[in-house]
């Protein structure tokens, strides 16, 4: 829903990044800050070696992804459910083909974000395939360091996905500048410690191929 939310498709969703009734702009801030924060820490801490470690002494092993996606899902929820609008506008595309390239890059955004799911095992990646194989005990196979479609150009291209999506509209409101840099500062933030992750599984293999293939954006190193 997170693309229902940017957008602005209010027939679609009960709430979107500019809808609903404003509270004042100092409580607004300090909701919508809490709810980002909210977010980025339940994202950065679950995905931690160490609490991973210590989640599953209380749960089976074959749901602790499951687990998390649950809560990433309830983190979400809450912030689409009690953002609050700040419609002060920081900028507004009048020109018809330039506010419908902004919409259609905003698509292009998702459509990348989706793509890239894909292209590493998308029920991995939610946690499907690891209880599948419990179900059919089966032992998952260990973790590769695999470049398929987009991560031979960017090593990110799901984190792109999202800033492309996120930065992208012919309508940027003050409430909708202060989510996409929040989500951009949460963004970087995850990269660095999934780096720092992925250097330890990997070792010198990711470190060559960090060398030769850029964070974000193609050509770029």
């Amino acid at each position: 829903m997170d693309d229902l939310f940017c957008g602005r498709f209010q027939a679609l969703v009960p709430t979107t990044i500019n809808s609903g009734v404003a509270a004042s702009w100092p409580q607004a801030l300090f909701i919508n800050i809490g709810l980002i924060i909210l977010f980025g820490l339940q994202h950065t801490l679950m995905a931690r070696k160490s609490f991973k470690e210590w989640w599953t002494n209380f749960i089976p092993k074959s749901i602790e992804r499951s687990t998390y996606v649950l809560f990433s899902s309830v983190a979400i929820l809450l912030l689409l459910w009690f953002w609050q609008p700040l419609n002060a506008t920081i900028w507004a595309v009048e020109v018809t083909w330039a506010a419908l390239i902004l919409e259609w890059v905003f698509w292009l955004g998702w459509l990348i974000v989706f793509l890239s799911t894909w292209m590493i095992d998308h029920f991995n990646l939610f946690g499907i395939k690891q209880v599948y194989l419990h179900l059919k005990n089966k032992e998952q196979d260990p973790p590769e360091l695999l470049e398929p479609g987009f991560y031979k150009f960017v090593r990110h291209p799901l984190m792109l996905g999202f800033l492309i999506a996120f930065w992208s509209t012919p309508l940027m409101t003050a409430g909708h500048l202060l989510f996409s840099a929040g989500m951009t500062i949460y963004i970087l933030i995850g990269v660095y410690f999934e780096e720092k992750a992925l250097i330890h599984r990997f070792g010198d293999d990711y470190k060559e191929y960090r060398e030769k293939v850029p964070q974000f954006f193609p050509g770029l190193k």
